[in-house]
């Protein structure tokens, strides 16, 4: 057997089995559903019409998807900021080479690992309950309330509890950019003269770029599909994000063909807004 064939056989003895399991999973179950967008399946009836392109054209008209997209859109841009701003904050409290670095890294990145549906429910016992008992108590009306009551008020508790939970993981991938910023870098622009602030700026954001990069794309990606924390922390109409809006029109209402649709175009736009940010910093990259 020659060397190209040799590695020809293990190159698929290692991608086959990924590539077979990408395929059943997600390439085929996606083109069947992009099918399905053009009838007016059920769910569950075998039979079904081809409709055309009724249930795109339906879903314009939705008010109820169209104020999901808008919420949707308002919490992403939010909770990229605080996220990244957060997750970058404790990143570089952890690289000061402090005593409790690795204690502080670990305490950080552990929320990450509570499942979003579980974090969802305690956190709303959180909310109603613990803090509003906390309220009480101390004869605050502002925390007698749960933040859960009002729309906008809920959209700030999710705001919160996703923050506080995605942050340790963003902090992970900002500590391997900021350890990777060159010594000496840093004390040449000292010994010019530069302080802190200069050097931060003009240094350490521009060699931190290329994990902001991935950062703003996790976050902006993940920030889109949110689903657990909606569906348990804030399942109501006027907390009803995009994801949400999905679920609950195809397996809730039994409109398959108009909730595989709008999947659809959710993935359309966030695939677009999501490539469209990597390809604008990456520019920004090549220019450092």
């Amino acid at each position: 057997m020659s060397k190209k064939s040799r590695e020809s056989k293990d190159f698929w003895i290692f991608v086959g089995p990924s590539l077979f399991a990408i395929t059943m999973v997600v390439i085929i179950p996606f083109l069947i559903g992009i099918y399905y967008t053009f009838t007016n399946w059920n769910g569950a009836n075998p039979k079904y019409d081809f409709v055309g392109i009724k249930n795109y054209l339906g879903i314009f008209k939705d008010v109820q998807f169209i104020y999901s997209l808008k919420i949707t859109v308002l919490y992403t841009i939010a909770s990229v900021i605080t996220i990244n701003l957060v997750g970058f904050g404790l990143a570089y409290v952890v690289t000061r080479k402090l005593k409790t670095s690795s204690f502080l890294r670990t305490g950080f990145f552990m929320p990450n690992l509570i499942g979003g549906l579980i974090l969802g429910f305690i956190w709303q016992f959180m909310f109603n309950s613990v803090f509003t008992g906390i309220g009480h108590v101390l004869g605050s009306e502002t925390l007698s309330t749960s933040l859960l009551q009002g729309a906008s008020t809920s959209m700030l508790a999710m705001l919160i509890v996703s923050t506080w939970q995605y942050a340790g993981y963003i902090m992970v991938i900002y500590v391997a950019a900021l350890e990777n910023v060159p010594s000496d870098l840093i004390e040449a622009a000292h010994i010019d003269g530069a302080n802190g602030w200069c050097t931060f700026k003009h240094i350490t954001i521009p060699m931190v770029r290329q994990g902001m990069t991935i950062c703003l794309f996790l976050t902006l990606a993940n920030s889109f599909k949110l689903f657990d924390l909606n569906f348990s922390l804030t399942p109501l109409k006027t907390t009803e994000m995009l994801a949400l809006n999905i679920y609950n029109e195809a397996f809730m209402v039994n409109n398959m063909g108009i909730g595989q649709a709008k999947a659809i175009i959710f993935f359309i736009l966030v695939t677009t807004i999501s490539l469209t940010q990597v390809y604008f910093n990456k520019k920004k990259e090549v220019e450092v």
